[in-house]
């Protein structure tokens, strides 16, 4: 097993076996919504179905990346996982995939097709190895291989600065992002990995043409944490465990920005999602209660993907909203 593959695997381990990666800060908890006590409609009749990237998903939820390779284990949870996203008509991404450049075993865990073959997916690479040695080519590669609708550039500076042996050159990366973008067939989106992306970054995102943003706030699963549990020296993880910008905050700042916003951080429930879509969310990512079950068989995964459009739909329910259209961007329905 190479370096490479043994890390994700550890990833996978650390982040389902230890609870404290998992921040679970609850900044959603902060934001109170309005109920309606006579909302006029029937729960029945409401209709949480979304459009995004042309393809109709039955509520605006995301199976955010986590892994893939070569790993048994690895393999699994991609299947298990793209199979109750297929099931349940939701979005899914997948793990970056550079490992499969090197580790021709990997290739499998991301060709997910034959389990979902109608699904909106996402592929991934990390930003920062365009400035070591992947290209458009590698990143046409990596779409090809899973079929892809799209593809995830995930920025993780916090993460490689924590992590032994991380990849810490991100100078110039703004011109290469936007040459992908520029050169690729499908669409890009730029995401965090539980740090968020300011106002700031996303309008040097948008001038490199970027046209959908993930902000991967904080308040979820903490990289620095897991990457410091993997070091000799944990203090510098735990030191950042919860740095960065809460995923709410990140919303309400690039809100009013001319881009496509996906929410993803700290997303723990059917309301948090709710609330994200009032804040201008698109989409909905929440990856860590999705581990476990995967770990198990695509029926637990589907059972956590039912829990959460139920509770999902019992919010639009309560707020008196019978399509999404009547919550996205209403921030009149959070109590001031």
């Amino acid at each position: 097993m190479s370096e490479l593959e043994k890390r994700k695997v550890e990833h996978v381990k650390i982040v389902a076996q230890k609870d404290e990666m998992d921040r679970r800060k609850f900044y959603f908890d902060e934001i109170r919504l309005t109920h309606r006590a006579l909302p006029e409609i029937d729960l029945k009749a409401i209709d949480p179905s979304v459009e995004f990237m042309g393809k109709k998903l039955s509520f605006p939820l995301l199976i955010s990346s986590m892994t893939g390779g070569g790993d048994k284990l690895l393999r699994k949870i991609n299947t298990n996982l793209a199979a109750a996203a297929e099931a349940e008509g939701v979005a899914m991404g997948v793990g970056s995939q550079r490992i499969f450049f090197t580790e021709p075993t990997a290739r499998s865990s991301f060709d997910l097709r034959g389990v979902a073959p109608s699904a909106l997916l996402f592929s991934n690479l990390g930003a920062v190895q365009l400035n070591e040695d992947m290209t458009l080519q590698h990143a046409r590669a990596v779409v090809q291989v899973l079929k892809a609708d799209a593809l995830c550039l995930h920025l993780n500076p916090l993460q490689e600065a924590v992590q032994p042996g991380g990849d810490t050159n991100f100078s110039n990366l703004r011109k290469k992002i936007g040459e992908i973008v520029q050169g690729l067939e499908v669409p890009v989106i730029v995401k965090e990995v539980g740090a968020g992306i300011s106002a700031a970054d996303a309008e040097l995102l948008i001038e490199a043409g970027v046209k959908y943003i993930d902000v991967a706030g904080s308040g979820g699963t903490s990289w620095s944490r897991v990457e410091g549990a993997r070091s000799d020296d944990p203090s510098l993880g735990e030191l950042f465990q919860d740095w960065g910008i809460p995923t709410p905050l990140a919303l309400k700042q690039l809100a009013p920005l001319n881009v496509t916003l996906i929410a993803s951080g700290g997303i723990r429930s059917g309301v948090d999602m709710a609330k994200a879509v009032v804040l201008g969310a698109s989409l909905c990512g929440v990856a860590r209660p999705f581990l476990n079950p995967a770990m198990e068989s695509a029926e637990a995964v589907r059972a956590v993907i039912q829990k959460l459009k139920r509770e999902f739909v019992t919010a639009m329910f309560l707020l008196g909203a019978d399509r999404i259209s009547k919550i996205k961007n209403h921030e009149e329905l959070i109590l001031k």
